[in-house]
């Protein structure tokens, strides 16, 4: 099988469970966090790096938030029908060529990397986030590589002189044309609370993992049981009852209803 076959057909099939990948790849990092260097994060815990953490998570959030506008804007402003709005399999009835899609061709993609990335950040282990963001890149590479390729076969010219024009994966803020549809706040409810919430899952998730090495691991007979409420256990409690009662109206009432023109 020639290189290029090979990349499309493992992106076709990478393409099917984008959406579990970075989990995987989240989880399967766990063994290098903590393989770190334990006695940093305890100096980190005892406020002895209390300003470079504070920073850290200011960083860490900004970059998540940045991905997730990014992914707002794209799926509240993008058209029914055209690239970038398929989910299990390719597919393209227009080529979607302005809005986001006129500074970047993969913009869903970046701004996951981002919301990641924004995780990775938190946990303040360089080498979880490069080799990690390798791990991203690899895959989503051959992804975009089997999206662009049935892109280039539906639309031939028209899609060669955009991705001549356009970049990949670094917004170029100079070509910005305005598209059609504008941002709508109940598409970005109706798609996205889910994904805002799988986002403060994570942060979560990695809050207490750092605990975990950082407290746990040191002083394992030490813990008092009010020690493992940690303050991201109360926002993520905050954020269940807001999914919640999103699901809930989205579902029971008409107010969330999807719109045909982008749904």
């Amino acid at each position: 099988m020639a290189l290029k076959d090979s990349f499309e057909r493992s992106g076709n099939i990478l393409f099917k469970y984008r959406g579990q990948i970075p989990v995987l790849l989240f989880l399967l990092a766990i063994p290098l966090l903590f393989g770190s260097n334990r006695i940093f994060y305890f100096q980190i815990f005892m406020g002895q790096w209390k300003v470079l953490r504070i920073v850290t998570i200011v960083l860490a959030i900004a970059i998540t938030l940045c991905g997730l506008l990014l992914r707002a804007y794209t799926v509240s402003t993008t058209p029914k029908g055209t690239s970038g709005r398929n989910t299990s399999g390719q597919v393209a009835k227009t080529l979607n060529t302005k809005g986001i899609y006129s500074i970047v061709r993969h913009p869903l993609y970046l701004a996951n990397y981002l919301i990641w990335a924004g995780v990775l950040v938190f946990t303040m282990n360089i080498y979880v986030f490069l080799i990690v963001s390798l791990a991203y890149w690899i895959y989503y590479e051959r992804i975009m590589f089997a999206e662009e390729a049935y892109l280039r076969q539906q639309f031939g010219e028209e899609f060669e002189e955009w991705a001549a024009r356009v970049p990949a994966f670094i917004p170029k803020f100079s070509l910005f044309q305005k598209g059609e549809m504008q941002f709508s706040v109940k598409t970005f409810l109706r798609r996205e609370y889910a994904t805002i919430y799988s986002t403060v899952f994570s942060y979560v998730i990695a809050d207490y993992l750092l605990f975990i090495l950082i407290v746990v691991v040191n002083t394992p007979f030490q813990i008092p049981f009010a020690k493992w409420i940690r303050p991201s256990l109360y926002i993520l409690l905050a954020f269940t009852i807001i999914t919640l009662i999103v699901k809930l109206i989205k579902h029971k009432t008409d107010w969330l209803k999807a719109d045909n023109k982008r749904d």
